[in-house]
């Protein structure tokens, strides 16, 4: 299901990292995120709802938008 806050997101099991795009075009990294965390997230019904509960504020995070930006 689409999510109007979450435009795409990939994770890295060999680093744990997960990467998230918003629809505000900001990206982040999330270290140390677990594979049955990001499995439960891939196949969440709501992404935001499960981003908010699940992720945010529970894992370290970097802002690498303008890493990307170009």
């Amino acid at each position: 299901m689409p999510s109007s806050v979450i435009r795409f997101f990939r994770y890295a099991p060999e680093t744990r990292e997960l990467k998230v795009t918003f629809v505000s075009g900001r990206l982040y990294v999330y270290e140390d995120v677990p594979p049955e965390v990001a499995a439960a997230f891939r196949n969440a019904g709501s992404k935001g709802t499960f981003f908010n509960r699940e992720i945010r504020d529970r894992y370290v995070y970097r802002d690498i938008t303008r890493e990307y930006a170009g």
